[in-house]
């Protein structure tokens, strides 16, 4: 490859990048969090294919490679927001659809994460014996309803973002301590899930934190995993770049886990602005060109070179243990609020413009060579 500049000189290449279909991500789970797919559709809001085909989101994005779907699980969340019954009805369109399915538990009423694992309201004043037994017979009874309508679970998180533990503060993490209830929660989740599947389908077990580009963090939070015999199948990270580091240190934080664990690793949640502009009254997460990493603009184009350069991370990772990546929320656009009475801080990062119309990005997971030969 020779390259000349403008001025017939050979210039100074800092970057080249090839794009292409590598075999490594046919095995991998490809999927997007749908969670907030019914609300959307309860509040009037219509999704359109790149054919101007109106679709629900699970099978524009099943239509252009995606493989598997996530929905989130709360216990006893505000009304219209997802709960076991919304959930077991999303669950027949998307296996209806040849997509898998990976369900997200909460082990809350609302929102849990790193910052806040809230007992739900109904599990408060149990001591740890009691909230052992209830976290196990509650995950048995979700995974058996599943089960039942005839779509099993395929893969299950025990927690969502639970680097600082669950269920609090019973089961919460700081620095060495706490981490025996813990681990008598995640173990009672764990029963749970594989007591009430199927056989012949028993769903692969997710631990789920964030900071996937923190080596340092995911470290200490597996270390002590495995030291206290947690049975676990996937790492799941989230990893978003304004957030999480640079893409070099998911590199070398993903290399690092699967050579230490032999473990899979999923890249669980990620997501990337299409636009810096807000299609809502609630401010954005990002905003402004100083979050981005250099070399990716606030673009459709930019969503997909940076998806595809997580692909490609993974598709190298020792052992073929990078296993997939599950956009997070790509349908989340105005209209559905955080919780009552809220808008979105995502109406920018989403795979669908504000009023709900394909993205070229909606291809993330087909061909990269054809995907990035769209126009914007």
């Amino acid at each position: 490859l020779t390259v000349i500049g403008s001025d017939g000189k050979v210039p100074t290449v800092a970057e080249f990048r090839l794009f292409g279909v590598d075999r490594h991500t046919r095995s991998m789970a490809l999927g997007a969090d749908l969670s907030f797919e019914l609300e959307e559709e309860r509040v009037g809001n219509k999704f359109t294919d790149l054919d101007g085909q109106v679709l629900p989101p699970h099978q524009i994005m099943r239509r252009h490679g995606a493989n598997y779907a996530r929905l989130r699980l709360w216990v006893d969340p505000p009304g219209g927001y997802n709960n076991l019954a919304s959930d077991l009805a999303m669950a027949k369109g998307i296996k209806a659809a040849g997509m898998k399915l990976l369900l997200n538990i909460h082990y809350s009423d609302f929102w849990a994460d790193p910052g806040k694992q809230i007992i739900p309201r109904a599990w408060q004043g149990q001591d740890l014996t009691t909230l052992e037994r209830t976290v196990e017979n509650y995950t048995r009874q979700v995974i058996a309803a599943f089960a039942a309508q005839g779509t099993p679970v395929d893969m299950v998180q025990i927690g969502n973002e639970i680097t600082n533990g669950i269920l609090w503060p019973l089961g919460k993490v700081e620095g060495n301590q706490g981490w025996d209830s813990f681990v008598a929660l995640l173990k009672a989740g764990i029963r749970g899930a594989i007591k009430g599947s199927p056989p012949n389908h028993r769903p692969r077990i997710m631990l789920h934190i964030d900071q996937g580009g923190n080596n340092k963090v995911c470290r200490n939070f597996f270390d002590h995993i495995i030291a206290e015999d947690v049975p676990f199948d996937i790492i799941g990270l989230s990893y978003y770049p304004f957030w999480h580091g640079s893409l070099s240190d998911l590199r070398q934080n993903v290399n690092d886990l699967a050579t230490r664990y032999g473990k899979d690793i999923i890249i669980v949640e990620t997501q990337y602005p299409w636009t810096l502009e807000n299609g809502d009254d609630t401010p954005n997460f990002v905003w402004t060109e100083s979050q981005l990493p250099a070399g990716y603009p606030a673009s459709p184009r930019g969503q997909i070179s940076f998806v595809n350069d997580l692909l490609s991370i993974l598709a190298q990772v020792p052992g073929d243990h990078g296993a997939g990546i599950f956009y997070w929320e790509p349908e989340w656009i105005p209209g559905v609020g955080w919780e009552p009475g809220a808008g979105t801080p995502n109406d920018n990062l989403t795979l669908f413009d504000f009023r709900g119309r394909a993205l070229p990005s909606i291809k993330i997971y087909g061909n990269p060579v054809e995907t990035l030969q769209v126009n914007e």
